[in-house]
């Protein structure tokens, strides 16, 4: 399974769920999340979504270190079987 199917079917997830998933292209900034989940009831988070078994880049851990410090939540997802503990998770922060 590629990267792009996976950030397709949490973007549809989340939509079931009545929240929105927009692109973070985040110019000038390279290693930010690619997703960012917006659900009812003020509830966010962030996903770097990769290929299966991949693993961030060190620009990438560096990033969501700094939004981790910060008080916002990062996850890591790289398969499908993930995303509805990862939404569970946003929604009930």
């Amino acid at each position: 399974m590629r990267e792009k199917q996976i950030e397709k079917q949490l973007v549809t997830e989340v939509k079931k769920r009545g929240g929105i998933c927009p692109k973070w292209v985040c110019q000038g900034f390279d290693g930010m999340p690619d997703r960012l989940v917006f659900l009812p009831h003020r509830k966010f988070g962030m996903v770097e979504v990769k290929a299966p078994g991949e693993k961030p880049r060190p620009l990438q851990l560096s990033r969501h270190r700094l939004l981790e410090k910060l008080g916002f939540r990062v996850y890591v997802l790289d398969a499908p079987e993930q995303i509805g503990g990862i939404l569970d998770e946003i929604q009930s922060a």
